[in-house]
């Protein structure tokens, strides 16, 4: 499954959320966490409760829910999102600090019958220098990289350049390389500057992340856009895997004048998913 676009819909706006997978993401992300306040949660687990009971709402994206990161808070969301049988196929974890904690919320969910992948969103210094475990966790499929969140733990000041979480966001990536799991780039907060969204989501893609997400529906298509591999690019991949083929079961090939082995074969079964999810 391609997560190259990761759009978030408040909790508590149904009207939103019913319109969310409409804007082309891979997934869509119905918070329960930041996006809504306080006061408010009880409504809004209702809300993505009964939106994801309606048999009527069968997106061909993605849907996941972000639960509280406080385990109570949690429990009571999973207690509403899991009644019955919801249109549900992944939970994402915010603040996530350890694999221990992964695993306490895969039991939360598995004591309501359920059995889903978890998407653990690595955003604060614990959390950083604990991604590997928890990447490493038996439920999660994705890991995300929090770059606000982690900004405020450590006092950080957010510039343009990043510098400041250069090092937190290679680490995720890394951690999510070395668990064979998905690498989530963090939000770009200026919603109407698509140029440098469009620059920020094809470094991602450089320094090895496989999506990045969307506070707003109009920066899906420009991540999408970045994540979808160049005509040129899906050839290449074309060839090598049709070599791999016809190579025998050879773990060294060649195509044209360059020699493949599982790193280059690697990256093109990544291009060619990347480019189904596109024509998808």
């Amino acid at each position: 499954m391609a997560r190259r676009s990761v759009l978030f819909s408040p909790g508590d706006q149904p009207e939103l959320m019913r319109k969310a997978p409409g804007a082309g993401a891979d997934t869509v992300v119905f918070d329960l966490e930041d996006a809504v306040t306080p006061d408010r949660k009880a409504d809004a687990r209702a809300a993505v409760r009964d939106l994801l009971a309606d048999p009527s709402f069968d997106p061909d994206c993605e849907v996941c829910v972000r639960v509280n990161a406080d385990r109570r808070a949690a429990a009571a969301d999973l207690d509403a999102v899991l009644d019955g049988d919801p249109r549900i196929d992944s939970v994402m974890v915010p603040k996530a600090e350890s694999a221990a904690g992964m695993v306490e919320v895969d039991e939360l969910i598995g004591e309501r019958g359920a059995d889903l992948p978890i998407i653990a969103v690595c955003e604060s210094a614990r959390g950083i220098l604990e991604a590997a475990d928890i990447a490493a966790a038996p439920a999660v499929e994705a890991v995300a990289f929090g770059a606000e969140d982690l900004s405020a733990d450590i006092g950080a000041t957010r510039t343009e350049g990043g510098e400041e979480v250069s090092y937190a966001r290679q680490h995720v990536v890394l951690a999510a390389g070395a668990a064979d799991v998905d690498a989530i780039d963090t939000v770009f907060t200026d919603i109407e500057d698509t140029d440098r969204l469009a620059e920020e989501t094809a470094f991602a893609g450089q320094l090895g992340y496989d999506g990045k997400i969307a506070i707003h529906p109009a920066q899906v298509s420009v991540i999408n856009e970045a994540f979808t591999p160049a005509p040129e690019e899906v050839e290449w991949a074309e060839k090598v895997l049709a070599a791999r083929e016809e190579s025998g079961g050879r773990g060294v090939f060649r195509v044209d004048d360059e020699m493949i082995d599982a790193p280059l074969l690697a990256r093109a079964e990544r291009v060619m998913e990347r480019h189904r999810a596109a024509d998808e």
